[in-house]
């Protein structure tokens, strides 16, 4: 017997003779909290791209802002200044992202050991949502993003964010997007830690380089 059923069977004996609710199990739970502190919808992503840029930044992120034109090139130029000789590109990447670069592409495997992925120079994916009022990346495993390992053990990471299609202003209105059934990762910023005497190491458990580029439709 585990550790875990001595401690169910303990509450099972605990609550034996205390009388069952009769409330029923799908009550429903208010939701009156304001949802978000910027307006969201047509009209806002200008501003909400911005905030966004602004809370990626703080977090130590790199953004870049570009069109749909300037997007190969541009991603062809991170990587050259990088120094990337190998690129990791998940299976529903979009081909024209990546037209312009000259890094060999490695694709997202179910077999690739740690070992292979921390030798892969940079990964470039898109994500699923993008939080204005946090500065986050919010990534599923959808098309275009991979497995969620693919962007925590290579040091160098590329996220393409949509404007304004998959920026919102807050948490709420992100979760409404998301399915929690997925494998959700949440990035604010690249990978950080302090010890007690507030000493700052990155790259502990994700890349040490995170970089955003928001795509303006």
């Amino acid at each position: 017997m585990s550790d875990r059923d001595v401690v169910l069977g303990r509450i099972r004996r605990a609550l034996r003779d205390v009388p069952r609710s009769e409330a029923p199990d799908d009550v429903p739970v208010p939701r009156e909290y304001a949802r978000a502190h910027l307006p969201s919808g047509a009209g806002a992503g200008g501003a909400l791209a911005g905030l966004l840029a602004e809370n990626l930044a703080d977090y130590r992120a790199v953004v870049h802002r570009t069109g749909d034109e300037g997007l190969a090139p541009l991603l062809c130029r991170l990587l050259a200044a990088r120094g990337s000789a190998t690129v990791l590109v998940p299976p529903g990447l979009p081909p024209h992202w990546l037209k312009a670069a000259g890094p060999v592409r490695v694709h997202d495997r179910a077999a690739a050991t740690a070992r292979e992925l921390d030798s892969v120079d940079s990964v470039v994916t898109g994500c699923a949502v993008a939080i204005a009022e946090t500065g986050t990346i919010v990534l599923d495993g959808g098309p275009g993003q991979g497995r969620r390992r693919i962007t925590l053990i290579p040091d160098h990471h590329i996220c393409v964010v949509r404007v304004p299609e998959q920026v919102v202003a807050s948490v709420p209105e992100a979760l409404e997007r998301l399915d929690p059934a997925r494998p959700l990762t949440w990035i604010s910023g690249p990978s950080a830690t302090s010890d007690i005497e507030l000493d700052r190491v990155e790259g502990v458990h994700g890349p040490r380089a995170l970089e955003v580029v928001l795509v303006e439709e």
